[in-house]
């Protein structure tokens, strides 16, 4: 299957899959063009649904630790979205997935990854890790900020939705299907030029505007 047509197939089913739990995705801000390549795309991490959302906009390659390939179900459908897994539990491994990273943006994929490196609850933003975003350095890649926020309909966070703290998937799953207003906005921030910072400016410059945003 040709790139361009699978990448197609993705937004697809990552839209029925998020009409199936009954989940409304609102975006903000300059959506990206359908010609947009080789960018990277950071956030915040909340929820399993993080990836569909975004998916169903602009499908990306995901960047995501190792471990989301053992998850019921999600796990199978992210590998098949042509996900980059990692292990961040191998300092050792840092060089190979920069290395691979630049590769994937040098190619023209889009790639989004969560640099808090695990999910909240959707009330704070957790320091972000600087080290993947040296990809884009090498690459030469802007770097897009993405803002997610689960919100009920009074427009205060929705914190049912996260899929956090010991919340099992399955019991996060059920807990979205029971909402009765399941709604995600992600709001899609000025992209930042990587040419002459740092990996810890960048770091700082991302997570900086998407904790405004929310704000």
């Amino acid at each position: 299957m040709a790139k361009d047509t699978k990448l197609a197939v993705i937004k697809w089913w990552c839209g029925g899959l998020l009409r199936a739990f009954h989940i409304k995705v609102i975006t903000f801000g300059e959506l990206p063009p359908p010609s947009t390549k080789g960018v990277m795309f950071v956030a915040n991490h909340i929820s399993w649904s993080d990836i569909h959302a975004l998916n169903s906009k602009i499908a990306l390659r995901f960047i995501a630790k190792s471990e989301i390939r053992s998850w019921p179900i999600f796990g199978y459908l992210v590998e098949k979205a042509n996900t980059l897994f990692i292990d961040r539990s191998k300092k050792q491994e840092a060089g190979k997935i920069v290395g691979i990273t630049s590769a994937s943006l040098k190619s023209g994929d889009n790639l989004c990854f969560f640099p808090e490196g695990t999910t909240t609850d959707g009330k704070q933003v957790l320091p972000f890790k600087s080290s993947v975003l040296q990809a884009a350095i090498v690459a030469n890649s802007d770097i897009w900020p993405v803002a997610i926020r689960y919100v009920n309909l009074d427009g205060s966070i929705n914190t049912n939705m996260a899929y956090a703290g010991e919340t099992s998937l399955i019991d996060s799953m059920y807990e979205v299907i029971k909402q009765k207003y399941a709604c995600i906005e992600l709001h899609f921030l000025k992209p930042i030029d990587t040419a002459g910072k740092d990996r810890r400016q960048l770091t700082q410059a991302a997570y900086d505007a998407i904790v405004a945003k929310l704000a």
